[in-house]
């Protein structure tokens, strides 16, 4: 497989949230970059902040950074700036997060380039942070910023808070700027149902991993150790920052929470916790809202959890996920939810990655059907298979909501999310399958002129041929593996459905078969007779095995709807 093509994404968070004029003007100078795709745009009033998400190459998000912090410097005066959330510059944070293609010692080094061009080119001082930064005790993003744009001129005049680069002195109205490589960091805001601050930094204190300073009961101040460092009662939660504030816009108090290891803290167990939190202290969270973009997994997870919370399967597809997720956490309670804008895969796909899988069934068989070679069988094969499997994981997913069988929904749910997760491969490679025609074309189209350009288009042929036998091999596997769902549902499924598992069966082998068609009509292009060898064999061992599993699994069905009928 090649290595993925290296992007990195942006989230720059700056000091403007109410006027738009001065937002967009921003936003202009990200979009004025070519190969960079400014994703979201996130502005809060109360906070007067905004944060813009934007993604590319390295180089390009670089440019799109600095012409950003740039436009911020030009269109922000801190000295008039009033709002809820810690800032120290125009450009407050500027974050790099690398997405794919790429180490984060690589983004680090991004970073640090970036920070010495707006240092020397601006006048902006810069301190690094996290990944990047030059000392261990400048890696936390809260202690650079502690005593904010005010407290900045008497900050800097001690030796110890010289910056990374730029001058030693505050710039007068853009302040001083944060730049860094770190992990994808998720800001999410909960909402409770009070007006006090107060309340909200309780629960705030209760869920972040360094809670809170504990007072010392004799005299009223905070407890110290041996080193005269304070003492903390750690919070509930790894990897989350936290604090609570009060939103006049929305009329309600939130806590504010930074998720910055999803793997340690998911957003549905930070959710359950601020919820056990806020009962606690006898308050209600009554919803969430995430501030720039998520991970689908991330979601995904949710959904997952909230369902199995219910006793209800799993094997749903993500759609179906993405919404459990939106309304268990109540991502709609302030401002609709969008997937498409807000979740980073979505919001990444490009319009030809689901060319076919999103036609409607009427457009995808005139496609099929037209004089264009492409959709062709091996397409055609994915949709069958992917047909296929769902029928499997409707019958598990039916047997898993029958009345009477609360003991075995699990092991039901288990089955569909297999089903689901062969659906889904083979939904991709419908797609994959006419990519891999049109490199196949594209190999043939090049030029013959000499002897040089001939080898080459030899070596592009016989790469492209490879491939377009790898992608019905990757059918042939799927939906072969998926065959062992339906097999086991016409023997334990929902009697009145086992139909439905025999018609996935046919579905798998028609797959199978088709997709064997398409590795043997490509097979004579190759000059690797060990590959061509291998291929042949992978394809025909397939299609014996989907035969035995289809004559098993409709013999099954046969018994099931005898024993149902006759008698």
């Amino acid at each position: 497989m090649a290595k993925p093509r290296a992007l990195i994404e942006c989230v720059p968070n700056f000091s403007e949230g109410r006027d738009p004029a001065r937002i967009e003007r921003i936003a202009d100078t990200i979009r004025s970059v070519e190969g960079v795709r400014l994703l979201d745009t996130d502005p809060g009033k109360a906070t007067n902040r905004t944060v813009m998400t934007f993604v590319g190459a390295p180089e390009d998000v670089v440019e799109a950074a600095y012409r950003a912090i740039r436009a911020a410097a030009e269109a922000i005066d801190l000295r008039r700036h009033t709002g809820e959330h810690p800032r120290m510059g125009a450009t407050d944070v500027c974050p790099l997060v690398p997405i794919s293609g790429i180490e984060m010692a690589e983004t680090a080094e991004w970073a640090r380039r970036l920070g010495r061009r707006v240092g020397d080119e601006l006048g902006i001082p810069v301190y690094l942070y996290e990944a990047a930064a030059s000392r261990p005790d400048r890696r936390n993003l809260a202690t650079i910023r502690a005593g904010e744009f005010e407290g900045l001129a008497e900050k800097m005049a001690d030796p110890d808070w010289a910056p990374d680069f730029g001058p030693s002195t505050p710039h007068p109205t853009a302040g001083a700027t944060v730049i860094g490589a770190r992990d994808f960091l998720v800001a999410y805001n909960i909402n409770l149902n009070t007006t006090s601050t107060r309340r909200a930094n309780a629960v705030a204190f209760d869920l972040r991993e360094q809670g809170r300073v504990v007072q010392d009961p004799t005299t009223g101040k905070p407890a110290v150790d041996a080193s005269g460092e304070p003492l903390r009662e750690p919070g509930r939660l790894k990897g989350v920052k936290g604090i609570g504030w009060f939103i006049p816009e929305y009329g309600i108090a939130q806590v504010s929470l930074n998720l910055t290891d999803l793997a340690a803290t998911p957003l549905h167990v930070a959710f359950d916790a601020a919820c056990d939190a806020a009962a606690a202290r006898g308050l209600r969270v009554t919803g969430s809202e995430l501030i720039g973009l998520i991970p689908l997994d991330a979601l995904l997870a949710a959904g997952r959890h909230y369902l199995a919370k219910q006793s209800r399967s799993l094997g749903v597809d993500d759609r179906t996920l993405v919404h459990i997720a939106v309304k268990s956490l109540g991502l709609d309670d302030l401002a609709p939810f969008d997937p498409q804008a807000k979740i980073i895969e979505h919001a990444l796909a490009r319009p030809d990655d689901e060319r076919l899988v999103r036609m409607a069934v009427r457009d995808l068989v005139a496609e099929a059907a037209s004089e264009s070679p492409a959709p062709g069988g091996g397409s055609v094969a994915g949709v069958v298979g992917a047909l296929g499997a769902a029928m499997g994981a409707m019958v598990a997913n039916l047997s898993a909501g029958k009345r009477g069988w609360d003991d075995r929904w699990a092991m039901f749910s288990d089955w569909a999310e297999r089903g689901q997760a062969a659906a889904k491969e083979l939904l991709w490679l419908v797609d994959e399958d006419t990519r891999a025609f049109d490199d196949l074309l594209a190999a043939m189209r090049l030029p013959k002129d000499d002897t040089a350009a001939l080898a080459v288009r030899a070596a592009a042929i016989e790469a492209a041929t490879q491939r377009a036998i790898d992608v019905p091999l990757s059918v042939i596997r799927t939906a072969l593996g998926s065959m062992d769902l339906m097999l086991e549902m016409a023997a334990i499924g929902l009697p009145s459905s086992i139909s439905d598992a025999g018609v996935g069966a046919l579905c798998a082998r028609t797959a199978v078969r088709a997709a064997a068609l398409n590795v043997r009509i490509n097979v004579p292009g190759l000059t690797d007779a060990a590959f061509a060898a291998a291929a042949l064999a992978e394809a025909a061992a397939a299609e014996a095995a989907a035969a035995e599993r289809e004559i098993e699994t409709l013999r099954r069905v046969e018994a099931s709807i005898q024993g149902t009928t006759g008698g």
